[in-house]
């Protein structure tokens, strides 16, 4: 990070940490978690699911198989649960913000719970060649699996953070670590993969707040273009993205996103929630402003972080889709550990 008095500082380097790019994110008061729960559990919130939360016994066979294609591989992503996604791409098996724990906290006896096993166990998992970490939340950086994909047969994959969490993993043991700002790339094998703006915020504690980067993700592959949002509010940061890529997806070159991970849960209440995390309606904005192909709902169903119930986001986007003349299978849900195969982008694209 460039020092605070450098005249080529970037406008998201403050003094001491980062900040978004369209509003000052200075994170809610003590008064205003405590006003929060206190509203929630005078009405009842999150009120519990309708209906189970839909799973499926994952590939495994295709995914193994899939992993040792090399440039034959299928374009496909598999929901593992909340944010985390394989997806396997440009001849790699990646990962989004890997949690396979039971918990999303520092404390392994409290904080949320996981509700949902994974969807595909690591044990289970084919060999990881990237993972990307969108931020240093405990439900977007879990240590336990990161350390133990590091550890994965075969040698650790690449880990694709933002700004500041290099030296986290270093204390975690991990040095295959690339750390970008936003808009840097880093280039594995023939794939490119480009640390985008998002407006969010980063802890892991009482002291760090903004101290660390996040993000989001385009993962550019000859066979694949793939965006990853992490957590984000809405801004016109999606409208960027789209102006950014937009020489690299023309109808000529492919077109645009071939499928983007859009987060469609842990929106309520929107006074608290609005400056940090989309609700549906919001993630069909971003949806619209990459020109993405299709996309995928995700950071819902596993960890009960908000006021809404767990299996809420699927009947809201479904409604939305309809009413504003949407195919379902341009934004979609998956069960967890449901693959969807993905048509392969033109050659040359």
């Amino acid at each position: 990070m460039t020092p605070p008095d450098d005249p080529a500082r970037k406008p998201h380097h403050r003094v001491g940490g980062f900040q978004n790019n369209y509003i000052e994110f200075s994170g809610k008061s003590l008064a205003q978690v405590l006003r929060w729960k206190r509203e929630a559990r005078r009405q009842g919130l999150p009120r519990p699911p309708r209906e189970p939360i839909p799973q499926q016994a994952p590939e495994l066979d295709f995914l193994a198989a899939n992993a040792r294609a090399g440039a034959a591989m299928q374009p496909a992503v598999t929901w593992i649960g909340h944010a985390t996604v394989l997806a396997q791409l440009g001849g790699i098996s990646m990962l989004t913000d890997p949690i396979f724990s039971p918990r999303a906290s520092p404390l392994g006896f409290a904080g949320p719970r996981r509700h949902q096993p994974p969807g595909v166990a690591l044990a289970d998992l084919p060999h990881i060649d990237l993972v990307v970490i969108s931020h240093n939340h405990y439900d977007h950086l879990d240590s336990a699996s990161v350390r133990a994909l590091a550890r994965q047969r075969g040698g650790p994959p690449l880990f694709v953070v933002p700004l500041g969490l290099k030296a986290w993993f270093a204390a975690q043991g991990i040095a295959s670590v690339v750390e970008l700002d936003w808009w840097d790339t880093h280039r594995l094998g023939a794939l490119e993969v480009t640390l985008v703006p998002a407006q969010h915020w980063s802890a892991r504690g009482l002291n760090d707040r903004m101290k660390t980067l996040w993000g989001g993700f385009a993962v550019l592959a000859t066979d694949c273009h793939l965006f990853f949002a992490g957590d984000t509010a809405y801004s016109r940061d999606f409208q960027d993205i789209h102006a950014h890529f937009a020489s690299r997806q023309t109808p000529a070159a492919g077109g645009g996103f071939d499928v983007a991970l859009l987060p469609i849960g842990a929106y309520e209440p929107r006074w608290f929630m609005a400056d940090q995390h989309v609700n549906v309606d919001e993630a069909l904005k971003i949806h619209r402003d990459l020109q993405a192909k299709r996309s995928l709902g995700v950071h819902w169903g596993t960890f009960e972080l908000t006021d809404e119930a767990l299996d809420e986001p699927p009947r809201a986007l479904a409604a939305l889709r309809e009413a504003q003349g949407m195919a379902a299978d341009e934004f979609f849900v998956l069960a967890i550990g449901q693959t969807r195969r993905l048509p392969p982008r033109a050659r040359g694209a």
